[in-house]
């Protein structure tokens, strides 16, 4: 009289396996969408810039973060000196190049 009918019974054999992989589809799916939306694409840009930074040398064209575009003068692990005018270099973190130009691209007046 104290337990409804309800809770007494026993659950039927088999329907408990299912249910439970059934409710996890719907994260992994979501977390697949998730990877080859955003996570992949960013792992791939951060190969690629990597690549680039290795493969920078002096005499390269390069465009910074800030949008200053100069030739690289001399190159040390970190640190880039880029000239970006006759006779005005800067030094900045090679992290902060984010394209290398085509040879050429900037005239020396």
């Amino acid at each position: 009289m104290w337990i409804s009918n309800a809770f007494a019974q026993a659950p039927a054999a088999g329907a408990d396996s299912s249910g439970g992989l059934m409710s996890f589809l719907p994260l992994i799916l979501m977390f697949a969408v998730l990877y080859f939306i955003m996570i992949r694409p960013q792992m791939k840009r951060q190969k690629e810039t990597k690549a680039m930074l290795e493969s920078l040398g002096v005499g390269d064209d390069v465009v910074t973060v800030g949008g200053i575009m100069g030739k690289v003068t001399a190159l040390k692990d970190q640190v880039v000196t880029v000239e970006i005018s006759a006779g005005t270099e800067v030094q900045m973190q090679k992290s902060a190049i984010t394209t290398v130009l085509p040879k050429g691209t900037l005239k020396s007046a």
